[in-house]
């Protein structure tokens, strides 16, 4: 009989919940509405793709062989050509006033030095105020140079028969949109569910509607879990919003098994929905609530892997990561999107959110039913 009290307890409190959203066209937008528009917006806004780079030219040499030579190396639009000058103090001038971001230097000579199969100076210069720029600068450089016989070994010409011919997997057209889609997944599902879930307790708390609740038969574990449903649901909505808006819209392939996928999303909620309910527990206000979801959203993303590598972490940082839920349901949303990985290929990804999901949501409902105590 206590098991048919329960559930009914836990329907009562899922029907409050979901009628209480519903009627709130606020929170209703917040829930459905501003996914989808996030997600246009940051596709648009986050481009990591480096082109058309501002680049001006001093050929001092003023030879077929230079003008040549700066021709290709305008040709496949890497590089924006700009002004030109006769003086290298000009174009160094240039790079700091902020009017480039590298100067193409050919010295005087080059031509001759061709012709000699000698090794031609030419200099690329490149600010590295913007650092992801100026490696892709001095990358793309790099190889141009080298494949004209520019900066390996002296008197060694590249054959003509030798070509470079890179093959590029799982993203050929190396769109930021499709690297980037599975971390703002994943940063929408943190402001769905734990924002809304601290701010909504927090409220409840404030007005008392909390304690009015409390003092019926209900239990606080079946009535966290009525509150914690109806937003798991709204979170599988979005996921599968997202993916459909980001396949039109971005190109984003779909390669892999949406129950994966699903199942994936259905363990990072219980992870959002746990740190949710942790902070609104702490929290004495809604602005106490807002302010510490806030503050652990900006660790959460940085540590996830979503902007840049955890490969390029210091070594000491890189455990860390393990500890962020975000970090294992972009791991496991790329693999599947992008490489079509299956479970026994995200398992230790399922595993961490599974072990991360439970310790969350145990240590909020232990923590919960303290504060009320």
């Amino acid at each position: 009989m206590s098991a048919v009290l329960a559930l009914r307890s836990l329907l009562n409190v899922m029907k409050k919940e979901l009628s209480q959203t519903v009627r709130d066209r606020r929170m209703l937008g917040m829930l459905i509405v501003s996914p989808v528009l996030m997600l246009v917006v940051f596709g648009y806004a986050i481009d990591l793709d480096v082109d058309r780079i501002p680049t001006v030219v001093c050929d001092q040499d003023g030879t077929p062989a230079s003008r040549e030579l700066t021709q290709a190396f305008f040709a496949d639009r890497t590089f924006l050509r700009g002004n030109e000058f006769l003086d290298p103090s000009s174009a160094q001038d240039a790079l700091e006033a902020g009017d480039a971001a590298a100067a193409l230097i050919i010295s005087r000579g080059f031509a001759r030095r061709v012709a000699r199969a000698d090794d031609p100076e030419v200099q690329v210069v490149v600010d590295g105020t913007d650092a992801t720029r100026a490696q892709v600068a001095s990358a793309a450089a790099s190889q141009f140079l080298l494949l004209h016989g520019i900066g390996g070994e002296p008197g060694v010409r590249p054959a003509a028969a030798v070509s470079l011919a890179p093959r590029v997997m799982y993203n050929q057209r190396l769109k930021s949109a499709i690297y980037m889609l599975p971390g703002v997944l994943a940063t929408l599902l943190m402001n769905v569910t734990a924002i809304v879930m601290a701010m909504g307790l927090s409220r409840e708390r404030e007005t008392g509607t909390l304690e009015q609740i409390l003092v019926t038969p209900i239990r606080p574990v079946v009535f966290l879990a009525g509150k914690c449903l109806p937003y798991i649901l709204f979170g599988l909505v979005d996921v599968l919003a997202v993916l459909l808006l980001g396949n039109v819209v971005f190109d984003v392939p779909f390669r892999g098994s949406f129950g994966v996928i699903a199942l994936g999303a259905f363990l990072y909620l219980f992870s959002t929905l746990g740190i949710g309910i942790l902070i609104a527990t702490v929290s004495s206000s809604q602005q106490q609530a807002m302010l510490g979801a806030v503050a652990f959203m900006l660790p959460a993303m940085l540590l996830s892997g979503f902007m840049s590598p955890i490969s390029s972490m210091p070594a000491w940082l890189r455990p860390f990561t393990m500890l962020m839920p975000m970090r294992h349901f972009i791991e496991i949303m790329r693999g599947c999107l992008l490489k079509g990985a299956g479970l026994a290929d995200l398992a230790q990804q399922m595993i961490a959110l599974t072990v991360l999901g439970v310790g969350l949501l145990g240590l909020s409902v232990v923590l919960f039913r303290r504060r009320l105590a």
